[in-house]
């Protein structure tokens, strides 16, 4: 049976061009039921469960949940977030490594080995956008390594995440290499990291609208918005810290590079505080594989 046979759509919302909310109900049902983009694309139970009020009891469930691919990717991305911070607080603080006997060297090791897991973390959630499913048709008969969505919103977040971490693999590697003059660090590095922000900043943003459908939503009672609205928050960061990073031809002013490493530590402590959200996040829907609406709707499909 189609969808269209067991089930009437009653409204759609989103922020244009994107659907990310739909009410419905199977027909000759009053009931509705309310289909949201992230909470299927993350199997997460309906928004109204996760709430702020509740965030003791799920983070304490949360910290162990390694048969979730949430837990994961939230396990990951902390690991990532926090090697950049550690990197960020010795290049700010130098007497700290100085006292931990680190050279710049592997301080700059440091913010690659950080930009492993991001990119780790990147994939699973492209990997779990491709395999979400379009709405109503439940799961994909096969596990797909990738995806074309380009009018989801989710997916389109995941994708340039991911390319934007690929692109910080880049960029921290290439801070490795000794001798650069000017313009090779703007070739080399600036530019990597400054599109890879770019693109975090839109992942961030698409990530932000998908949750709220609409350009703008103050949800602060909501987990998951507290989750998005960090990890944007932390893209802002991450963009501001590019943009101070420009070496100019007489090279960069301590000013600038103060600035750059700052909001890069800034930008760090929002994804690990987001990353470590999605512990409890991922403990609410322990035990359910889709949400009740979702799985009601597939049923009837």
């Amino acid at each position: 049976m189609n969808r269209t046979d067991a089930a009437e759509q009653i409204e759609e919302q989103g922020a244009w061009p994107f659907v990310t909310l739909r009410i419905w109900r199977r027909l000759g049902e009053r009931l509705q039921q309310q289909w949201h983009a992230r909470h299927h694309r993350k199997r997460l139970p309906p928004p109204e469960t996760l709430l702020v009020v509740r965030l003791p009891l799920l983070l304490s469930r949360g910290l162990w949940l390694p048969s979730k691919l949430n837990w994961w990717i939230g396990v990951i991305f902390a690991i990532g977030a926090t090697l950049f911070a550690a990197a960020s607080t010795w290049t700010l603080w130098p007497e700290l490594a100085a006292a931990l006997s680190l050279s710049p060297a592997t301080v700059n090791a440091t913010y690659f080995a950080g930009s492993i897991p991001f990119t780790t973390a990147a994939y699973l959630q492209l990997f779990q956008a491709a395999n979400a499913g379009e709405f109503g048709q439940g799961k994909p008969l096969r596990t797909k390594l990738f995806a074309w969505r380009p009018h989801d919103a989710g997916w389109l977040s995941c994708l340039l995440q991911f390319i934007g971490t690929i692109l910080f693999n880049f960029n921290t590697f290439d801070g490795l290499l000794p001798g650069l003059t000017w313009l090779k660090q703007d070739l080399l590095v600036w530019i990597p990291n400054f599109v890879g922000s770019v693109l975090f900043l839109a992942s961030g943003y698409l990530a932000f609208i998908e949750f709220c459908h609409a350009y703008w939503a103050w949800k602060p009672e909501n987990l998951s918005w507290w989750i998005v609205a960090i990890n944007l928050a932390g893209c802002v960061g991450f963009m501001i810290s590019a943009i101070a990073a420009f070496v100019p031809s007489g090279g960069a002013s301590s000013a600038a590079t103060t600035i750059a490493t700052a909001f890069t530590l800034q930008g760090a402590i929002c994804f690990f505080l987001g990353a470590v959200l999605m512990l409890p996040e991922t403990a609410e829907a322990d035990g359910d594989e889709l949400p009740a609406s979702q799985s009601a709707f597939d049923a009837a499909s």
